[in-house]
């Protein structure tokens, strides 16, 4: 008698499962995405001084997008990077606007090759660029990653 009632549950179960994958939508990591995205390390040089900064980067090939995170790793603020990357076969062109919060407070446009990202990076103040800072960032590994 228990078996009678569980069949409706058991049948259930793969049509309910792939209602799932249908409404799902994959989205593949190519080739070219594992290749340039990751995390890059190394300075920032301007009329402040020497800055060290962090940025995780993550290209998605189909929007011709990339997001990420640039961390300023003196004192600790995060923000937040969008923009365009456009790939050309041996690098590629950023464009990118830093947020912190919903704030406005950078632009970084440069150049990215596989292991290294190249660059001005502006503070923006009053909705205006200043401060430039010339920024030159190396690919790391987990490993090599600094505290």
């Amino acid at each position: 008698m228990p078996a009678r009632r569980l069949f409706p549950l058991l049948a259930l179960t793969p049509l309910l499962s792939g209602c799932t994958l249908l409404g799902a939508e994959l989205t593949p990591v190519t080739a070219l995405e594992r290749q340039l995205n990751g995390t890059f390390e190394g300075y920032a040089t301007g009329v402040t001084g020497r800055v060290p900064y962090r940025l995780t980067l993550v290209y998605t090939q189909r929007s011709a997008q990339a997001t990420g995170v640039l961390l300023n790793l003196q004192s600790r603020k995060a923000y937040s990077v969008t923009g365009r990357f456009t790939w050309g076969g041996q690098s590629g062109s950023l464009d990118l606007n830093g947020y912190e919060g919903s704030a406005w407070r950078a632009t970084f446009r440069g150049e990215m090759t596989a292991g290294q990202v190249t660059g001005r990076l502006n503070s923006v103040v009053l909705g205006r660029e200043v401060l430039p800072f010339n920024l030159t960032l190396n690919r790391v590994t987990d490993l090599e990653r600094a505290p």
